[in-house]
């Protein structure tokens, strides 16, 4: 014997229904089969809201039934013949005649009792059943329609019956003895008592149907038939990357299904795991999809999780107080408390201390379960010995689930630290013995990110998702996406990494996408996209909530910078090509360096001394390592050791700035290169990140422009350089005559800094550099005599923007 129950979206249309009834005759060419059907899709939602608003005299419940009942007869004509329809047409106008009758007398009386729902809705499954049954016999199969309410007996709470099982196995037993078809079509979710009134099984009650017919009936195999391959390790809504459990054991479907998994409901469970009975869920829309097979002793997995799974609407309720240490009871009362209110708790946890209990309930719960706890401590309450209850609402529980993480160490570990690197913060933790399942409570708006978190931890070693966020497009910005466009197969292949660029956002306009933005044609996206504030991109980034993001700050946008510390308390990683933020007070760069450690944030900014120079990268691993840096020398701008090596004399001093900034070697405005200031900034980071206290106003700046040139705009800039060149034009002459070149020099040492114009000697480290290149002499406790020397080209936007990447890569490997 077989049962297949088929859910709503299988018989939702005549179409499915087709498809439902194909599958229940290729499983009766095998054997005698039951099908347990519930409504069509929608039906009882559809009769509960024309319950209740005929309980509240809303006479739109005429219009809804009217609609009903068109769906039924549509359906029958889709499905049955000529000499089938006129019979069930008859049967459908008469189930509706009842149910008007029904509603007419609800709306009369302005009430809908429990009873009288139970009623009401047992008409989606007594028309369904009929309908599908009849739909059987045309295709030529032997169906015949079972009553479930001949079937099943329960006891006459309404809504949510208890089964008598002793007498529904003898129910069904006697229906079998004088049945000859090859098919029964059953309607799931309703019943009846003693006195064969109708009763329904509550939520999962179809399943629950099936499964009790399925263990009467000493079934071979129960297949519950959905609009899903099977239980998930993931709903399939919130992680794209979701598949399918093969093979899962009872306990851990039960685990899974209490806690959010919507293929079953775990009371169905219990009928057919009592007798060892396998249970398949399977694909209505994909028959052939292996589906989940779910079994008493599965064969053993190396899998040490098999799911994820969660429950939202959560409230925690916080019961706390001196006056409940070490006195028995306290536990029995809260829950008894509980139990009269009829509110479900759905964790429990308790601190070692006996101080506290928090439970956790439906959110729909929190107002009675608070007026009821608060009643029955009132007395201690009023004594001060214990609080009032405290409750916490928008939580949601996400939980790991699986029968091998039973005594293997690191689960929990790696939960909890896949959860602290993303900012999601845990209010409460259970587990219980059996070590089946970890539960974690966090906030509702936390769920998405949390499970794609630990799905990415548990599931898919291959690869790291990560989202970015650019702000500045520009010269450097653009280079950067055209090295990620080219290198996202690498980093996938080589890195397991997932890169995505969620948004990019310039001045003017921002263009989102949270699947990730299409790198060739990005430029036209976002030159059409909609103009947004650097607030509303801020808040964009925190609102997405996506795991694993980063913020690549591609500016020089001091507004920019002031968004580092709410993107870092939201656990964001911050990559800023923008010198501003760590070139400020100290105060405010301490303070981003404790927002990072605090909240697991990466800060990165390689690219504000040397460009793509891992210069930054260099001192922190000295530093990491327990070396002191006592000195450090550096030609730190490729944009001054452009010009200098570029000038002769044979040409105006005023003409090779121009070219380094044509070439893309100095900021917007030269100035801040001439000037020293950008120097300055350079050797002010390299002395905080080797441990030094230090401002901006502590560096000593030795300017080699006349005052005159930094008066006015850029060109004006321009102009006055033009007027200088015989100021030029002898720094240059006084260097060719001592044999030296002219460098301008960054220098720290003993806790002073200072940057200027040198003249450097034949021989020295600084003597040699050409182009554009950078180069930064570290003298330690361990280089002493012969420094390390980081050397390379340190300007452009090419090398600027590898520079970038490789924080990007550094950030998402962190």
């Amino acid at each position: 014997m077989q049962v297949l129950k088929f859910g709503g979206t299988s018989v939702a249309s005549a179409e499915n229904i087709r498809k439902s009834v194909a599958i229940a005759a290729a499983a009766a060419a095998q054997g005698p089969v039951v099908m347990v059907v519930s409504a069509l899709g929608g039906t009882t939602d559809a009769l509960i809201s024309t319950g209740s608003a005929a309980a509240m005299a809303d006479a739109t419940y005429r219009h809804t039934l009217d609609q009903l009942e068109q769906r039924h007869l549509s359906a029958a004509l889709e499905l049955l013949h000529d000499g089938q329809q006129g019979v069930e047409k008859a049967v459908v106008e008469a189930q509706f005649a009842e149910v008007r009758r029904l509603c007419d007398g609800i709306f009369a009386l302005g009430e809908l009792s429990p009873r009288t729902l139970d009623k009401l809705m047992s008409y989606g499954e007594l028309l369904s059943s009929r309908l599908i049954a009849s739909a059987a016999q045309a295709q030529g199969l032997d169906a015949v329609w079972a009553d479930a309410r001949q079937l099943i007996r329960t006891d006459s709470r309404f809504g949510m019956a208890e089964v008598n099982t002793a007498a529904t196995e003898r129910q069904v037993a006697f229906f079998k003895a004088k049945t000859e078809q090859t098919i029964w079509v059953v309607p799931g979710f309703i019943a009846a008592d003693a006195n064969g009134t109708t009763t329904t099984l509550g939520r999962g009650g179809s399943d629950y149907t099936a499964a009790l017919l399925a263990a009467a009936l000493g079934a071979d195999k129960l297949e519950i038939w959905t609009d899903v391959s099977g239980m998930m390790t993931a709903d399939p809504r919130l992680v794209r990357s979701a598949r399918a459990i093969a093979r899962i054991s009872y306990q851990e479907a039960m685990e899974l299904s209490h806690f959010g998994a919507k293929v079953l409901y775990p009371p169905t469970i219990q009928p057919v795991m009592k007798r060892g009975i396998p249970l398949w869920i399977k694909n209505t829309f994909a028959p052939n999809d292996y589906g989940t097979l779910v079994e008493v002793t599965p064969p053993h997995t190396a899998a040490v999780v098999q799911g994820i799974s969660s429950i939202g609407s959560l409230t925690l309720l916080n019961l706390e107080g001196s006056g409940m240490v070490g006195i028995p009871g306290f536990s029995m009362r809260l829950f008894a408390a509980l139990a009269r209110e009829r509110i479900n708790v759905v964790l429990i946890t308790q601190s070692s201390s006996e101080h506290s209990i928090c439970v956790g309930v439906n959110e729909a719960d929190t107002a009675p379960a608070q007026v009821a706890v608060d009643e029955e401590f009132a007395g201690e309450i009023a004594a001060g010995r214990i609080e009032p209850l405290r409750p916490e609402r928008g939580l949601a529980i996400v939980a790991l689930v699986g029968d091998n993480m039973k005594d293997h160490p690191g689960i929990s570990g790696k939960l909890f630290g896949a959860l602290g690197q993303n900012g999601v913060n845990i209010r409460a933790i259970a587990q219980g013995a059996s070590e089946k399942n970890i539960s974690t409570v966090i906030r509702a708006a936390d769920v998405r990110k949390a499970i794609n978190v630990l799905h990415e931890a548990f599931f898919e070693a291959t690869y790291k998702q990560v989202n970015l966020f650019i702000l500045g497009p520009g010269n450097v910005g653009s280079k950067l996406l055209e090295q990620l466009a080219k290198q996202q197969a690498h980093l996938l292949e080589n890195l397991g990494l997932q890169v995505r660029v969620v948004a990019i956002a310039s001045s003017r306009h921002c263009v989102v996408n949270e699947q990730g933005l299409d790198l060739t044609a990005w430029p036209e996206e976002l030159a059409g996209a909609p103009a947004q504030s650097l607030e509303e991109f801020t808040q964009l980034i925190i609102g997405r909530n996506l795991r694993n993001s980063i913020f690549v700050d591609v500016t020089a946008n001091p507004a920019a910078a002031r968004c580092y510390p709410r993107l870092l308390e939201k656990s964001v990683a911050v990559v800023a090509c923008n010198k501003v933020a760590a070139s400020s007070d100290y105060a405010s760069y301490a303070q981003l360096k404790s927002l990072s450690k605090e909240f697991n944030a990466s800060f990165l900014f390689e690219t504000n001394v040397g460009a793509g120079l891992p210069v930054i990268g260099t001192l922190n691993d000295l530093t990491r390592s327990g070396d002191v840096v006592r000195r450090m020398q550096a030609v730190l701008s490729g944009t001054l050791n452009f010009v200098f090596n570029n000038y002769d004399g044979s040409r105006l001093f005023a003409d090779v700035v121009r070219q380094a900034q044509a070439e893309g070697y100095t900021e917007p405005d030269p100035r801040l290169d001439l000037s020293g200031s950008d120097v300055a900034r350079k050797i002010l980071i390299l002395a905080r990140e080797a441990g030094q206290v230090m401002e901006m106003s502590d560096i000593e700046i030795d300017s080699f422009l006349p005052p005159a040139c930094l008066e006015g705009d850029v060109e004006a800039f321009y102009t006055q350089l033009a007027a200088h060149e015989a100021h030029f034009r002898a720094l240059y002459d006084d260097a060719t005559a001592a044999g030296t070149r002219l460098k301008f020099v960054a220098r720290y040492a003993d806790g002073h800094a200072a940057v200027g114009l040198q003249q450097i000697p034949p021989g020295h480290d600084l003597y040699d550099l050409r182009g554009k290149d950078n180069v930064v002499l570290f003298y330690t406790d361990r280089y002493v005599e012969q420094p390390l020397v980081v050397k390379g080209a340190g300007a452009g936007a090419e090398v600027t923007a590898s520079g970038v990447f490789a924080d990007i890569v550094r950030a998402a490997r962190l």
